[in-house]
């Protein structure tokens, strides 16, 4: 495949990447998705908004974000691979999902929608799509799982305090899958005045092809700050992944390079179905909240129940696009346990200063096995958000990591 032509080509016209992605909807949202294809294919081209975003980036998120050295930490991994981190944990609110959250907003107004709404499990979207909501002066609902409620108090509180009504999901496995059903479910109700700003590269057709374009700046700052610091390209770029949004606009800007590129999703306690999240690596095809990709399954060939340590990645499919990268073979997927990004996020914490997210904390965990193992020279990881949000539940679960801090 010639990947010069990679972003024209793909998703086709249908939305789909090879035989993965697509909307598959109810016939009443329809005209809503036909809505908002059009007008995004249509203000994605225009310099007014193309302009207005830019200055959105810069003065209001703080972007570019930079790429930091993590010599302390490559140091004590044997200092024959040197890990470097793209630090959207200091993109504004807290990590890259403000990245496509302002410019769904900006989608919304161009719209004349009133309210938006989504689903989040960390909370980062969450907080991201209320930072939008207050900037734009829309309204805002935002669906969480009852048990990420409680693990992620800190982003409710957030949420709330910047005017957002937050509704606890309480049904099934009161986790992520079930928050995006409940958004579904009053986007079909509520379509007419409302625009659902979907939390990851998820979701039917345009969705994910728009929050790639929106996470695609990522990628392309850290190959140019990378490259202008150390004259190279990194041998590896990784980044973690549950629906993909952070990892989709990591990897695209280096898709034509002779990078090696990995996502790594959440093994959680192992292998067995429930104790884990690894949609890619134990998964099949199958179509879930209106898109066809690879997803964990049970016996009825029903979503499978999914766990994650991180919130953020506990969701039982993935973005088609990652779907088709592998079947590709330009991506590869591997997986991180709950203990191996435990170990990370107590690692990097300790010897540079930086708290992560657990959800990047699986990323990092990679990066420092392949570190340890000394088979790369430069590696680069997207770290996609900061950690304040999970320090209470880590403390609580796993003390203050005295056990994590040697190597």
């Amino acid at each position: 495949m010639d990947y010069r032509t990679y972003l024209k080509n793909y998703p086709d016209k249908d939305g789909k990447f090879g035989k993965f992605g697509g909307a598959y909807l109810p016939p009443e949202l329809e005209p809503a998705m036909k809505e908002i294809t059009d007008a995004y294919l249509t203000i994605c081209h225009s310099s007014k908004f193309i302009t207005e975003l830019r200055r959105i980036r810069k003065e209001f998120q703080g972007r570019p974000t930079p790429v930091y050295h993590c010599e302390r930490l490559s140091e004590k991994l044997g200092g024959k691979c040197q890990i470097y981190l793209k630090r959207e944990d200091l993109n504004h609110s807290g990590a890259h999902k403000l990245n496509h959250c302002m410019g769904e907003g900006l989608l919304a107004k161009f719209l004349g929608k009133k309210r938006i709404i989504a689903e989040t499990g960390a909370g980062q979207h969450g907080v991201a799509l209320a930072t939008a909501a207050a900037f734009f002066g829309l309204e805002c609902t935002i669906y969480m799982g009852e048990v990420d409620v409680a693990k992620q108090a800190p982003n409710v509180a957030r949420m709330k305090v910047l005017g957002t009504n937050v509704v606890s999901v309480s049904r099934g496995q009161k986790t992520l899958k079930e928050a995006v059903d409940a958004a579904f479910e009053d986007y079909c109700e509520n379509y007419k005045d409302t625009i659902y700003c979907i939390g990851s590269a998820v979701g039917p057709h345009p969705f994910p092809m728009m929050v790639r374009d929106f996470q695609y700046v990522v990628g392309e700052e850290a190959r140019e700050q990378f490259k202008e610091m150390t004259g190279f390209l990194p041998d590896v770029v990784t980044a973690c992944v549950g629906g993909g949004s952070n990892s989709i606009g990591m990897f695209l800007p280096f898709i034509n390079d002779p990078v090696e590129i990995v996502g790594v999703e959440p093994m959680g306690l192992g292998e067995k179905t429930g104790d884990n999240a690894a949609s890619m690596t134990y998964g099949s095809e199958g179509i879930m909240h209106g898109f066809n990709s690879i997803m964990l399954k049970d016996e009825k060939g029903e979503p499978a129940p999914v766990y994650s340590v991180a919130s953020g990645l506990d969701y039982p499919s993935v973005g088609p696009e990652h779907a088709f990268l592998r079947e590709i073979g330009r991506v590869k997927y591997d997986v991180a346990s709950d203990e191996e990004a435990i170990d990370a996020f107590f690692k990097l914490s300790r010897y540079e200063g930086i708290i992560p997210a657990l959800e990047s904390s699986h990323a990092l965990a990679y990066a420092m096995r392949r570190a340890k193992a000394g088979e790369a020279a430069f590696i680069l990881v997207n770290l996609s958000g900061r950690g304040d949000k999970d320090v209470d539940y880590v403390i609580e679960k796993y003390g203050t990591g005295e056990k994590y801090k040697d190597f």
